[in-house]
């Protein structure tokens, strides 16, 4: 109780300082601002934290068995401390057959051998510790894989207290075939078990069957999970599908539009804290704004943090068009969140891009543009394509990046971004952006030895392994390796981002964003050209004298006129970062 105590203050002294800031003026002398209380910021470490989510069987091969390990994850830890990494996040780890790259679990409490042993996970937890990386893991309760013990009694043994853990009908329900999650692939929702003699329900592939979630015995073994997790060290668990974990599923309901325990949420949120205060929940759960309250709880009681799924859409909305409407309109809609909360900001991650919350005219554009092929489209709503090759332009991905570091929210980017590495549409589905670690151009881009890897890198084309790998851009200055580790120091340096209160400044066009961060006393100007076309602007700020725009990229400085208005001229796919001083 005395924890929960603890951070409840901690969340309104949070809100305090952020409440404040919104009324606090530019301070009239260059000074730093007051220093936090170091639980403080302890406490709400995700505000401002740059997470590296990582596939540990594709990212490097210690044992020359063509799998990437724990080992290999160990070794190249000091690559990510250069490249300003402070969370990694680890898809799943646990054993599997490995029908849904991992997803499909059927041991949660254990690490498949494939990539190493006990041991190896935790040294590779004590090295992380040592250079100040916390490690967060996917939390995939939603389902499990058919290979699961549970599941095999279930089927079993219709007396079996596991039977009650998975949801059954004995007729095939009316909605068998609505509310699939991947339309064009996946058949159906309910599937006919033979031993069993009933149907099972999975929102998944037919190999993993939802557990039933109302039981309170899967309840209770879902916290013996998730402490056995946060006793091994780990900061925290993106939660999988959170939608789904939290619907009331039953034979007669309806799919597409189900009832959730939203209550379920809120008490995983204080599991969690009472065991690890500064432990958190990122939540994945593509909503659309008006439902996304209840998922970070009143008083920020909920997931700490969620992927922003709908300004991610708009923001490739807005680089395939150039046009910034609908991204501030959408940025404007999910500004309402608690201030304990953060979004997390994403470019690319292990999925398709999800577009299915555009109109079908915005998303064919999108298509039009990024994804033109059928085989670059997938589940009737997103692409399958990794960022670099989708956007071409090293101006427009350039662009891209500073976007990311400087959206409101937490960033997270996917390995091998960091690179522009490339996809490999003949791979199915998802697998496409989930080929190995590109690290130089030995065999296999120095991802394994082996004389076969577990996924074939990718060795044709413009993002061939010889010609995109980690060495070659350790070398080039220019490189976008380099230019992502600049922008990540930079964005260090700038905790308006993470803490501050942020507005879109209006810059009268349809092409260029402009947001505004005030914290304790500071501001940041971040301003972007969408456009392949310069761009000169007239922006307003604070009308106040002798104040002056510091350009933190091209280390300038310009004066603001006293009337507060300043102009801007920005190459095409310009991007600035003032920060404004007297």
């Amino acid at each position: 109780m005395k924890k929960i105590i603890l951070f409840l203050g901690i969340c309104l002294l949070a809100s305090c300082r952020q409440t404040t800031s919104e009324t606090e003026k530019p301070e009239t002398t260059v000074a730093p601002p007051a220093p936090l209380p170091t639980d403080f910021i302890e406490e709400l470490w995700y505000k401002n934290s740059l997470v590296y989510s990582v596939d540990v069987e594709v990212f490097k091969d210690s044992d020359k068995d063509g799998v990437g390990d724990f080992r290999g994850m160990s070794q190249q830890l000091d690559y990510l401390k250069k490249l300003g990494v402070e969370t990694i996040w680890l898809a799943p780890f646990q054993p599997t057959p490995n029908l849904d790259d991992g997803y499909d679990t059927s041991d949660f409490y254990g690490i498949d051998p494939r990539l190493g042993t006990p041991q190896d996970f935790t040294d590779f937890m004590n090295q992380a510790s040592q250079r100040g990386i916390r490690v967060m893991m996917d939390l995939v309760t939603n389902h499990t894989s058919d290979q699961h013990p549970w599941f095999q009694q279930a089927r079993r043994q219709k007396d079996s207290p596991y039977r009650s853990w998975y949801v059954w009908s004995k007729e095939r329900p009316e909605k068998w075939n609505t509310g699939m999650v991947f339309p064009g692939v996946q058949k159906s929702v309910w599937s006919y078990d033979s031993l069993a003699g009933e149907y099972y329900y999975h929102r998944f592939y037919e190999s993993q069957p939802d557990l039933n979630m109302q039981n309170p015995a899967v309840q209770r073994e879902m916290r013996k999970v998730i402490r056995y997790w946060l006793d091994k060290g780990v900061a925290g668990f993106r939660v999988d599908a959170v939608p789904f974990l939290i619907e009331v599923a039953t034979p007669d309901f309806d799919p597409d539009k189900p009832q959730h325990q939203f209550d379920m949420i809120t008490q995983l949120h204080q599991y969690v804290q009472w065991h690890k205060r500064d432990a958190i929940l990122l939540g994945e759960a593509n909503v659309d704004p008006k439902e996304q309250e209840p998922y970070f709880g009143k008083e920020g009681q909920g997931m700490q943090t969620m992927f922003n799924f709908f300004a991610n859409q708009h923001l490739f909305y807005a680089l395939a068009t150039t046009e910034v409407s609908t991204l501030k309109k959408a940025l404007n809609e999910t500004k309402s969140i608690p201030p304990t909360a953060q979004w997390a900001t994403f470019l690319r991650n292990h999925d398709e891009i999800d577009l299915g919350r555009l109109s079908d005219e915005e998303r064919g554009k999108v298509y039009a543009k990024f994804g033109p092929d059928s085989s670059m489209q997938l589940y009737d709503r997103g692409i399958r394509r990794r960022l670099a090759p989708m956007l071409g332009d090293p101006r427009l991905i350039k662009l891209a990046y500073s976007l990311l570091f400087s959206l409101p929210g937490m960033p997270v980017i996917r390995y091998g971004e960091e690179i522009g590495m490339g996809d490999d549409l003949s791979l199915e589905e998802r697998l496409s952006v989930r080929t190995p670690m590109q690290w130089s151009n030995k065999i296999h881009g120095g991802f394994s030895e082996a004389a076969k890897a577990v996924r074939p890198v990718i060795s044709a084309g413009p993002y061939r392994y010889s010609t995109v790998n980690v060495a070659a851009q350790q070398a080039d200055s220019a490189s976008l390796l380099n230019h992502i580790t600049r922008l990540s120091s930079l964005r260090k340096q700038c905790p308006e981002v993470g803490w501050g209160k942020w507005e879109i400044i209006d810059t009268k066009s349809p092409h260029v964003l402009a947001i505004r961060y005030n914290w304790q006393g500071r501001s940041l100007v971040m301003i972007h050209n969408f456009s392949p076309q310069p761009q000169q602007n007239q922006l307003h700020t604070d009308p106040k004298a002798g104040l002056k725009l510091v350009d933190l990229l091209a280390k300038s400085e310009k004066q603001i006129g006293a009337d507060g208005n300043f102009s801007v001229d920005l190459p095409a796919y310009g991007f600035k970062w003032y920060r404004v001083k007297k």
